[in-house]
Order: structure tokens, then C-alpha cells, then sequence
């Protein structure tokens, strides 16, 4: 893996509803719309990890195939979207080298190299890069979906910054699937009041390290935090990211996807 002069980019990112987002659905415009408009921004990655909402496991687990299957866990959806190619390769050393760091830091780890990468990859992955010319490896959530532990598994591999590559936490900052399948036009003050706080946590730079990471480890006290996550598996991605830099973001997206405003944030 090459080096790099300067920290790599970390984003936190919607990747939408199943594989709507590829099949021109207009509830996702705006998110795709941001997606393509961001990857640009983000260099020249010569490799991407990717943690989704989608993969649970009961210790962190790493995608170590060189040319990793496509994982299509969604139902009910026309027949094209069980036929989406997304053809990136594997990378076996990061995967090695992310094991290792886990490992150094006290925290259990296994390489898998038959899981395959699911829509919470692929889907974003297509929209942004749809070359599938970077490598990637896909790293999975705990099943305790402790945010305490994701924010260590992000510290631990902190080091990673100093690599010529992009991270991305795949999740969804607002997650009811009963409020998002309702398709309500009127406006959502519980889902806005957890926003303004999710904003506030990561992206004021007048918070220390420490009083973020009580904030996120302790996010259900936040502002209609269960309405907005009644399973916390879309948000913890996020959690990850922030482990990782634990510094202050840059709000990159502030917009409405499927009925409900979300949020993006980049660390760079």
C-alpha cells in the first residue's frame, strides 16, 4: 500500500433504501446527485475500506478475498437488481494488515474470505466509483452493536489515515423503516431534533475528543434517538469514523432521502 503525505479522507455517507438508488427512484436523487458530486473531491484512493450497516458479526470481521462476490441481501425488487455487477478486487493486504491492528489493540478479529460485499457497498460503491477500479475491503460491525466498541475498533485503526486510501462508513443517519415505508410529505420534528444533534456532535469544533465520544457512546439519550434508530446498526458506521479521526467533521450533506433528512460528513 503506498503512503501518503496527508491523512486520508473519512466519509459517512446514506447509502438509501436496498438498491433503489441505482434504479433511478426519485426519492434518492438527491442523495446519488451528492454522491457523484463528492467522489472527485475525495483523490485518487488506491484502495477503499468500507464498513457497512449490513454485515453483523460476533468479532469484527474482514473481507479477504481477492475478488469478493456480490451479496444481494434485499428482497422484492425487480428482477435488475439481482443482476448488478460491481467487479472491484479484493485487497488481501489491507485485510492483513487491518486483522493485525485489531489484533494489536486487544481486539479480537478474523479474516473471511468468502463473505462477499453486500448493498450497502456495492450500491454506494457504483453511484461513486463505477469503474469498480479501486480495490476494496469490506469490514463488518459487531453484533453486540456496542457503540463503546466501535468507536475503539476506529481508534484502532487510526494508523490507517496515513495510507494513500478512503474509508467509508455506509449507513443511514435517520433508520425507522415504519416512518421511511409510510412515505409521509409532512415534515418530521423528531427526525430534525436528532439530526441538529447528530450535526452538533460531529461537527462542532468547540467539543473535546472526549465530550464527543460520551455524546456518541451515549446516544440514545439524544433527542427522539430510539424514534430515529429503533436498531442502531445504520448509525454505527458512523461511530467507526469517528474512532478513527476523532476530530471535528465537515457537514457534506444536509438533504432528504426517502422522505427524511439525513446527513454526511467528511473528515480530511
Amino acid at each position: 500500500m503506498q503512503k501518503s503525505n496527508q491523512l486520508c479522507p473519512v466519509l459517512f455517507i446514506p447509502h438509501g433504501g436496498g438498491p433503489l438508488p441505482l434504479l433511478g427512484d426519485q426519492n434518492h436523487q438527491t442523495m446519488v446527485s451528492f454522491l457523484k458530486e463528492i467522489a472527485p473531491t475525495l483523490g485518487t484512493p488506491s484502495t477503499i475500506l468500507i464498513i457497512s450497516a449490513h454485515w453483523e458479526e460476533e468479532i469484527v470481521s474482514i473481507t479477504s478475498a481477492k475478488r469478493p462476490s456480490l451479496i444481494y441481501d434485499y428482497y422484492g425488487f425487480p428482477e435488475e437488481s439481482y443482476a448488478i455487477e460491481y467487479p472491484a478486487a479484493g485487497d488481501p493486504e489491507l485485510a492483513e494488515k487491518i486483522y493485525w491492528l485489531l489484533r494489536d489493540d486487544g481486539i479480537e478479529a478474523k479474516l473471511d474470505d468468502s463473505r462477499g460485499f453486500d448493498h450497502g457497498v456495492f450500491v454506494p460503491l457504483k453511484i461513486m466509483f463505477p469503474e469498480a477500479n479501486i480495490p476494496c475491503v469490506q469490514l463488518s460491525l459487531l453484533n453486540s452493536l456496542s457503540a463503546e466498541s466501535h468507536l475503539q475498533i476506529g481508534k484502532a485503526l487510526s494508523e490507517l489515515r496515513h495510507e494513500n486510501m478512503l474509508v467509508i462508513g455506509s449507513g443511514f443517519s435517520f433508520h425507522n423503516m415504519k416512518a421511511l415505508m409510510s412515505q409521509s410529505k409532512s415534515g418530521d420534528n423528531k427526525n430534525e431534533e436528532f439530526e441538529r444533534w447528530l450535526i452538533d456532535t460531529c461537527t462542532n469544533p468547540y467539543l473535546l475528543p472526549t465530550e464527543r465520544d460520551t455524546r456518541l457512546i451515549e446516544w440514545t439519550n439524544a433527542p427522539f434517538a430510539r424514534y430515529c434508530h429503533p436498531r442502531e446498526e445504520h448509525l454505527l458506521p458512523l461511530h467507526v469514523c469517528m474512532g478513527m479521526t476523532e476530530c471535528a467533521a465537515k457537514l457534506v450533506f444536509e438533504g432528504i432521502v426517502a422522505g427524511k433528512k439525513t446527513s454526511s460528513f467528511l473528515w480530511n
